[in-house]
């Protein structure tokens, strides 16, 4: 450690000291906090060297070319390219060398090659790559174009600069690329400043909270794939590196008929890792599709986690909440356990129907007596620096080490641990500390395995959440066979979807969830938050949860949710919330619109704060509404999370899902689509008893009223304070829960002489038999409602209960 990073180190010693005071942290815990920071930063002496001076690098004039099986390689004066072009249309390009594979964000084999694609010239001294989908023409210079079959451009990279140390080492690089002046951008993991990302720079490196990096905020859930939407199709872009970086974001303008458009760009700067991407196109369907088969398609949770689950909470609070829903018939599924508890809660919990499952974190307390710590350094399970030295971190009540899950050893050993405490009269697993609060938290100099390629946190930070998740869903499936695995993870990165779904806060304020046994509390813009990735603790309760309400952090969760299912991951939820405090728990118009919310997402989580029935009877038979209209569509959540596997569909979808064409409703945000049946309009602001909502085209009946709009087009539809506005698509199958417990089909008229029709999966269990698809087609006809399900051998009458809705009386027919 030179002087000038020891005069550095000492005055964030008493800055920290200071600021721990301040806050009402305490010196004690300020002290830590500051022995944290300093570990990290001698530590990271320890580690890469400085850049030092810098060479850079651009491709240089075309030299030749060699073709290949589905394309070929390009060779320029400083560099090649490697183009191939997979047989179900995705693209792959790879500079220096760069090829597919390894990945963490592949989800098995490099799909095979299109046989019939081959590397061909183009004009001007460039090559081309023709395929009946797409079309790729690279330039004399290295520019890449991503053509349809019909030739209009949808995305240019330009020529790639790389900035290389003299002295060796990873080169950071920028990629700029220019799409239509009519594009939008979407996707990058989880933004909570909407699902349209506007102008502006968005970190990529899972950071947390409160870290600051540009519009949108980094979380614990960022990944490089971005989808863009134009009028002439949309394409997805996933650059496979999981180094820290930046993307910086504008959207185009049009000349007005001029002639004069002015693209959008986008500038990606990485601080290292190979330079590589996937690119697919086509509708938003098919792209999630192909990417659904690149990345891995998603697990499905058990039928049981998509009923209602409360997250958060000690043994004390377990029991109080299930106590509370059994005493006022209140519809419960599971309750997530923080902390120990073991066998004797999860016999408690079960014998009111409920699951138990135990929230889970890698930091494993450092002390000489703790078994797993010294089973763990036996097995030199945890992440250590440059002189081999554990890399400590940690919470306040002590020093905590991490498990390197880049290694496939340590993978299933913690994957054993994960399975274990599930094992313990508990259903499933939350990875609450696998963000970072926990492991991404390490200094960058660490040490890490990197699947035996060896390497330091600088490129596995991103990826840890997801390889924690990969552990815990494993150790899981070899505890339990036959059962499918309950895993969330608060952090993630491409491809995290095959473990299982995520879960995020009430964010505007997010939350941090637990590290180390600690509760690690929420960080916002009105918190001080991490510095250094340490946690300085809370300035005020602005957070969702805390004394205010926060109606920004309902909007904000809903963005997560909707950026996550167009990176492929469908199974998200917001909820949880701040560590149980008196007259915390925001006011009850918010709290009841949080509920209703949240009923309509994937994974549904209530908890945080005070519940339902301290709010007085209103708010209580208003959530009691919610909660049974979640069980009612209880069998219409299990086929959206089969169909979610089968076809990379997520089951919550913008409303431009089916139309991306329509520009109008590529700007809606507050509004989203459950499945291909309904639209949800909830309310984001206070006082509000009606909406607007922008209905793409189409039929559309309020659930409630029956009352029937005509789209495209923007209506106002009634929002009183006990239902959130629901709309279902004339011709459009529904099943639902019936009054006996069975299934029946909720069929909503299509306009006369349209047809129309739904896919239904029923429940195959808990296990891993095969999911079978019934298909269903209606018609409207002569003044009745014609419904069919159609099968191998023909069309036939449903065999479940049908009842029509949304036709005059005598209209239903099947």
């Amino acid at each position: 450690m030179d002087g000038c990073e020891l005069v550095c180190s000492v005055r964030s010693l008493r800055r920290l000291r200071a600021l721990g005071r301040l806050r009402g942290f305490g010196a004690r815990r300020g002290l830590r906090a500051a022995r944290r920071l300093w570990r990290r930063r001698r530590t990271d002496v320890w580690g890469p060297a400085p850049r030092g001076a810098e060479r850079a690098r651009v491709p240089g004039p075309v030299s030749g070319a060699e073709a290949l099986p589905g394309g070929g390689v390009v060779r320029f004066a400083r560099s090649e390219l490697w183009i191939r072009i997979a047989a179900g249309g995705a693209v792959f390009w790879g500079w220096d060398g760069a090829g597919p594979e390894p990945s963490y964000g592949l989800g098995g084999a490099v799909p095979e090659v299109d046989p019939r694609a081959g590397l061909e010239p183009d004009t001007d001294g460039g090559w081309r790559v023709v395929s009946r989908r797409v079309t790729v023409a690279v330039s004399r210079y290295g520019a890449v174009e991503v053509r349809t079959p019909g030739g209009v451009v949808l995305r240019r990279d330009l020529p790639p600069r790389w900035w290389e140390p003299v002295g060796g080492g990873p080169a950071r690089w920028l990629l700029r690329t220019e799409v239509a002046a009519d594009a939008r951008f979407f996707g990058l993991g989880g933004r909570g400043s909407g699902p349209r990302l506007r102008d502006g720079t968005y970190r990529l490196g899972n950071t947390g909270p409160g870290a600051g990096g540009g519009a949108g905020g980094p979380g614990s859930v960022t990944m490089p794939v971005q989808m863009v939407v134009a009028d002439a199709g949309t394409h997805l872009v996933f650059h496979d590196t999981t180094w820290d970086g930046r993307v910086a974001l504008r959207e185009g303008a049009e000349g007005g008929g001029s002639g004069h458009d002015r693209p959008g760009t986008a500038a990606l700067r990485m601080e290292g890792g190979p330079l590589r991407c996937w690119v697919v196109v086509g509708t938003p369907a098919r792209v999630l599709a192909r990417w659904s088969r690149l990345a891995g398609p998603a697990a499905v949770p058990p039928s049981w986690a998509l009923g209602v689950q409360h997250a958060g909470g000690d043994v004390a609070e377990v029991r109080r909440v299930v106590a509370g829903y059994r005493e006022r018939g209140l519809p419960l599924s599971a309750v997530h356990l923080a902390g120990g508890g073991g066998a004797e809660i999860g016999r408690a919990v079960a014998e009111a129907g409920v699951r138990l499952v135990s929230v889970v974190d890698p930091a494993v307390r450092a002390e000489r007596g703790n078994p797993v710590y010294e089973e763990g350094r036996r097995l030199g399970a945890f992440v250590r620096d440059g002189r081999g030295r554990e890399v400590r971190g940690g919470a306040w009540s002590g020093e905590y080490v991490y498990p390197d899950v880049a290694d496939p050893a340590v993978r299933r050993w913690w994957g054993g641990l994960c399975a274990e405490r599930s094992g313990a009269g508990s259903a499933g697993v939350v990875l609450a500390g696998n963000g970072p609060a926990g492991g991404p938290g390490l200094s960058w100099s660490a040490r890490r395995v990197l699947e035996g390629r060896g390497g330091d946190h600088r490129g596995a930070r991103n990826v840890y959440g997801s390889e924690a998740a990969r552990a815990g869903y494993e150790g899981l499936r070899r505890l339990r066979p036959g059962e499918r695995p309950f895993l969330l993870s608060r952090a993630g990165w491409a491809g995290m979807q095959r473990y299982g779904g995520a879960w995020v806060g009430w964010a505007g304020g997010e939350w941090l969830g637990w590290a180390g046994g600690e509760w690690l509390g929420w960080a916002g813009d009105e918190s001080p938050g991490w510095a250094g990735d340490d946690w300085l603790g809370r300035a005020g309760d602005n957070s969702a949860g805390g004394a205010g309400d926060d109606w920004a952090g309902l909007r904000a969760a809903l963005s997560l949710v909707l950026g996550l299912g167009l990176c492929g991951v469908p199974f998200v939820g917001a909820g949880g919330g701040v560590k149980r405090r008196a007259g915390v728990g925001g006011s009850p118009e918010w709290c009841l619109r949080r509920l209703q919310l949240g009923a309509y997402l994937p994974l549904f989580l209530t908890g945080g704060g005070r519940e339902p029935w301290e709010f007085g009877p209103v708010v209580l038979d208003g959530a009691r509404a919610v909660l049974r209209e979640r069980e009612r569509l209880r069998p219409y959540l299990v086929t959206l999370a089969h169909v979610a596997r089968l076809t990379g569909s997520p089951c919550v979808r913008p409303v431009w899902w089916g139309a991306p064409e329509d520009r109008a409703l590529r700007d809606c945000g507050d509004a989203f689509l459950l499945g291909d049946a309904l639209l949800v309009a909830p309310v984001l602001e206070p006082g509000v008893e009606h909406r607007a909502v922008r209905l793409p085209r189409g039929r559309w009946y309020d659930t409630v009223t029956g009352r029937a709009y005509e789209g495209p087009g923007r209506v106002v539809v009634e929002a009183p304070p006990e239902r959130i506005p629901v709309l279902a698509r004339g011709g459009s199958v529904v099943p639902v829960r019936g009054a006996d417990g069975g299934v029946e089909l909720e069929v909503w008229a299509p306009p006369a002489g349209r047809k129309g029709g739904g896919l239904v999966v029923p429940d195959p269990g808990d296990g891993w038999a095969r999911a079978e698809v019934e298909r269903y087609a209606v018609r409207s006809a002569g003044g009745r409602v014609v419904v069919k399900q159609v099968r191998g051998d023909g069309v036939v009458a449903p065999v479940r209960p049908v009842r029509v809705r949304g036709a005059a009386a005598g209209e239903g027919q099947w």
